[in-house]
C-alpha cells in the first residue's frame, strides 16, 4: 500500500512540475505556442516527421506574433519572428545577446572552445585574432589550391557521363566530395583526393559527423539544449569518435609542420602563426610561423583542433548544399541559367581565358544566384543566441529575462512574403541594384553583426568555383516541370530527402 501511495505521489509531483514548466510563458505574459507535453515544439522531431529546423519553421508559420514563447522539450525559449527585431538582436542590441548558450568548457575541454561556441571576452579576443585570416589577399593566395580541386570535380563528372546524350547525377554527394577536399586542402593543407579515394580520413570523419544514431542525437541535443548535461558527459569520459579523430589528425599535422618547419598557404598555417607568434600576420605575403624568441605558445594544439573542426564541419556541408541547390534551381529557371552562364563566360574571357580569383570576384550575377540560394535554402535554417542581460522588447511591456534562449528561424523569415515577395520564386535579381525588392534586415543567411560567419567570403568563393566549373564544362538539362526540393527529417541543416538530381551532358 505504501508503494502505491509513493507512486501516486511521484506521478502527482511530475504532473505539477510539467504543468508548471509548460505554463512558463503564460506566467511571463508572452504569447506562446508549441506547449505539447513533454517535447514542446520538438514533438514532430521525436516522431520522426520533421527535422529540428523545419519544426521551428512550423512554429514560425503557426502565428503572426513578433515574439512567441515556445518549449524546446523542458526548456522555455523565445522565437523571434519580426525581422527587424531579429536584426537588432544580432547587431544593434548585441550586448544583450552576445553568446549562443551552447556547451563550451575552455579550461577542461579546449577543443569545445571553437569560435562558434566561445563566450564573452574569450570569444571576442579570438575573433579579433582570427579575422585577418579571411582577407581577400589570404583567399587569393589559397585560390590555386581550390581551383585544382574544382578540376578534380570536373574530371569526376566527365567520367560518369556518356559520350553522347545526358545522364542524371546526384549533385549533393558530388559537391560534398568537392567540399571535403576543398576544406582538407585549404584549411589543413593536406593532399586529399576523395574522388579517387572515397574512404580517406576526412570522408570517414564526415560520415561519423552526420550519423543519425542514438548516441549522436543525445550528444547533439545536450550540447544545444542542456550544456550542463553535455559537460557531465565529457567529464565522465564519454568521447565522440568524430571529435577524437579530428583531434588526432589535427595534432599530428601540427606536429609535422612544426618539427619540419613546413610552410603552406592555408588556414592551419595562419593558426600556427597565432600559436607561435600571438597573432596572424596582416601581410598577405608572409606565411612563416616560426616561434617567437621566448618560445611560448599562445594557442594549444587542442584549441587549434577545435577551430579546424568547426571550419571543417561548417564549411563542407554549407558549400555542398549551396552549390548543388544553385545548380538545381538553374535547371528550373532557363533565363537565370543563361544569364549565369554568360556571366561566367564573360568574366573568364575578361581575365585571359582563365578562372582566377579576380574572375570569380567579377561574376556578379553568379554571386546574386548564390545569395538567392542562401536565402531560399539557408544551410543552417536557424540562428540561436542567449539573452545575456534583461532586454525590454521594443514597443511592448515585455521583458526578455537573462538566460532565455533565443531562436531565429532563417528559413521562416527568408520565405516570408512580408519580407521577400514571391518567396518560393528563385529570383537572383533581388540582389542587383536595379531589382532590389526585399527587406534588407530580413536577409540573414550568414548571420549578422559581430558574430556573423567569419568564413562567409571563403564559402562563397568555393561555391562559385564549383558552379563556374560545371557551367563552363557541361550542359545542364532544363527540367520540364518545376519541383521543390523535399527535406529530410534528420539533423539541423537542410538535407535533401532524395538528393539533388540534375541531368548533365558533355558540352557540345
Amino acid at each position: 500500500m505504501i508503494g502505491i501511495y509513493l507512486l501516486i505521489g511521484a506521478v502527482t509531483l511530475l504532473y505539477v512540475y510539467l504543468k508548471w514548466t509548460f505554463s512558463y510563458w503564460d506566467r511571463k505574459g508572452f504569447p506562446s505556442t508549441g506547449a505539447s507535453i513533454p517535447f514542446g515544439a520538438l514533438q514532430s522531431v521525436t516522431k520522426g516527421k520533421r527535422s529540428f529546423g523545419m519544426a521551428i519553421y512550423d512554429m514560425y508559420n503557426s502565428t503572426k506574433e513578433p515574439v512567441i514563447g515556445m518549449y524546446l522539450t523542458l526548456r522555455p525559449a523565445l522565437l523571434v519572428r519580426d525581422a527587424q527585431l531579429a536584426h537588432d538582436v544580432l547587431v544593434k542590441d548585441f550586448a544583450s545577446f552576445h553568446d549562443r548558450g551552447v556547451y563550451v568548457d575552455e579550461k577542461n575541454d579546449p577543443m569545445s572552445a571553437s569560435l562558434f561556441q566561445m563566450e564573452g571576452a574569450s570569444w571576442r579576443a579570438l575573433r579579433n585574432k582570427l579575422t585577418p585570416s579571411f582577407t581577400s589577399g589570404k583567399l587569393k593566395a589559397m585560390f590555386e589550391t581550390s581551383d585544382s580541386v574544382g578540376d578534380k570535380l570536373v574530371d569526376s563528372i566527365k567520367k560518369q557521363l556518356p559520350a553522347t546524350g545526358a545522364k542524371e547525377l546526384e549533385l549533393k554527394n558530388l559537391m560534398a566530395t568537392y567540399a571535403i577536399d576543398i576544406i582538407a586542402t585549404t584549411i589543413f593543407g593536406l593532399d586529399v583526393d576523395s574522388f579517387a579515394d572515397p574512404n580517406n580520413e576526412f570522408q570517414v570523419i564526415s560520415k561519423k559527423v552526420n550519423r543519425n544514431n542514438y548516441e549522436d542525437i543525445i550528444r547533439g541535443a545536450s550540447s544545444f539544449l542542456y550544456p550542463g548535461l553535455e559537460k557531465f558527459f565529457v567529464q565522465i569520459g564519454w568521447k565522440q569518435e568524430a571529435t577524437e579523430r579530428m583531434r588526432e589528425l589535427s595534432n599530428r599535422t601540427v606536429d609535422l609542420r612544426e618539427q619540419n618547419n613546413i610552410v603552406r598557404k592555408d588556414l592551419l598555417q595562419l593558426l600556427l602563426q597565432l600559436r607561435n607568434q600571438g597573432k596572424v600576420n596582416t601581410d598577405d605575403n608572409v606565411w612563416s610561423a616560426e616561434s617567437s624568441k621566448n618560445g611560448e605558445k599562445s594557442m594549444s594544439k587542442d584549441l587549434i583542433a577545435g577551430q579546424l573542426f568547426l571550419f571543417y564541419v561548417a564549411g563542407y556541408e554549407t558549400t555542398a548544399s549551396t552549390a548543388s541547390f544553385t545548380l538545381y534551381e538553374l535547371t528550373q529557371n532557363p533565363e537565370v541559367m543563361e544569364k549565369a552562364k554568360e556571366d561566367v563566360r564573360s568574366a573568364i574571357e575578361k581575365h585571359g581565358g582563365k578562372l582566377t580569383y579576380d574572375a570569380i570576384s567579377d561574376m556578379k550575377y553568379l554571386e546574386a544566384c548564390v545569395l538567392e540560394t542562401a536565402r531560399k535554402y539557408p544551410a543552417l535554417p536557424l540562428l540561436n543566441r542567449i539573452c545575456t542581460q534583461d532586454y525590454p522588447v521594443p514597443d511592448s511591456k515585455l521583458v526578455i529575462r537573462k538566460g532565455t534562449p533565443i531562436i531565429i528561424s532563417l528559413i521562416g523569415i527568408h520565405r516570408d512574403e512580408e519580407y521577400f515577395p514571391d518567396p518560393l520564386v528563385y529570383r537572383p535579381e533581388r540582389y542587383l541594384e536595379d531589382g532590389k525588392d526585399y527587406n534588407p534586415a530580413a536577409f540573414l543567411p550568414f548571420g549578422e553583426g559581430p558574430r556573423m560567419c567569419i568564413g562567409a567570403r571563403m564559402g562563397k568563393v568555393n561555391v562559385k568555383i564549383a558552379i563556374a566549373k560545371v557551367l563552363s564544362n557541361f550542359d545542364l538539362e532544363i527540367r520540364k516541370e518545376k519541383r521543390e526540393i523535399e527535406f529530410g527529417v534528420h539533423g539541423i541543416p537542410l538535407m535533401p530527402k532524395s538528393g539533388v538530381p540534375v541531368r548533365l551532358s558533355l558540352k557540345k
